[in-house]
């Protein structure tokens, strides 16, 4: 992801920074064998593993939205340095925005509670690492933070790239080792992205990114969000929205619960694998 610059937003000019360092508003009972299941409980009987319908129960995730819709308003907050053990970076960003202002935390706010909902649905526990989309950071080292707390058993950050207009597609990226609390767990990292990279492909027909990575995966160890993760963690860069085609596909509301869905599969699948 390409960020805004805090000072220049006004101005809409766009740095070329990192989206892992990285407005609009988000889109997004007792039955009646209650009785004879509890007379087989009270029978000694084991209680009756999770239903196809939640199988996500007893799962946690922790999912991070990029950015935040108020960044821009506290940049001395934002631009503050804090130290992601290969280097030192700004606490967040602004994140991009496509040409006619739709915002990456609008779009990655939307998409999270969408694809919060759907996991809750299937039964697992979730947890956001921000609470609207008008407040100031979190920064990337408490995204982490919130992650690890957690113990989620697996944790995606979702954001969106500002790159030239003629790029296309998405990539998953992956932490690699630095002789840091990441290390133990990138090989768990790595499967999570290989899920969430299949189901993107297969349910939203996004390409694989033009410009990043290889068949949708890259690897990074300048990322704050990933360095300090303890936890199975990836981010999830899901297009260009700088790219006409790419930015009217986020702006569109089914195109956002498709994408929501498809990171729900990816995560389903590698917690069930």
């Amino acid at each position: 992801m390409r960020a805004l610059p805090v000072t220049a937003l006004a101005l809409a000019g766009l740095a070329s920074a990192a989206c892992g360092a990285s407005g609009g508003t988000p889109a997004g009972a007792a039955s009646s064998g209650a009785g004879q299941a509890a007379a087989h409980q009270a029978a000694g009987q084991a209680a009756a593993p999770a239903t196809s319908s939640a199988p996500l129960t007893g799962k946690v995730v922790v999912i991070d939205p990029g950015h935040n819709g108020g960044n821009y308003r506290d940049p001395k907050a934002i631009n503050r340095k804090v130290n992601v053990l290969t280097k030192w970076k700004a606490c967040d960003t602004t994140g991009t925005e496509t040409t006619n202002g739709y915002t990456e935390a609008a779009f990655t706010w939307d998409v999270s509670n969408r694809f919060a909902k759907l996991l809750k649905e299937r039964g697992a526990t979730v947890k956001l690492t921000r609470s609207s989309n008008d407040g100031v950071g979190p920064c990337i080292t408490e995204r982490a933070a919130i992650g690890n707390k957690a113990k989620a058993d697996a944790a995606v950050s979702v954001h969106a790239d500002g790159s030239a207009p003629g790029n296309k597609g998405f990539h998953i990226i992956m932490p690699e080792k630095i002789g840091g609390p990441v290390d133990p767990v990138v090989g768990a990292s790595r499967r999570l992205g290989v899920d969430l990279r299949d189901s993107i492909a297969k349910e939203t027909g996004l390409p694989y990114s033009t410009y990043i990575g290889r068949k949708g995966l890259d690897f990074r160890d300048d990322l704050g969000g990933l360095n300090l993760s303890t936890v199975p963690k990836v981010l999830v860069e899901a297009g260009n929205m700088k790219n006409p085609g790419e930015a009217a596909k986020f702006q569109n509301p089914a195109f956002r619960q498709r994408l929501a869905e498809a990171l729900a599969d990816g995560v389903q699948n590698y917690l069930k694998s």
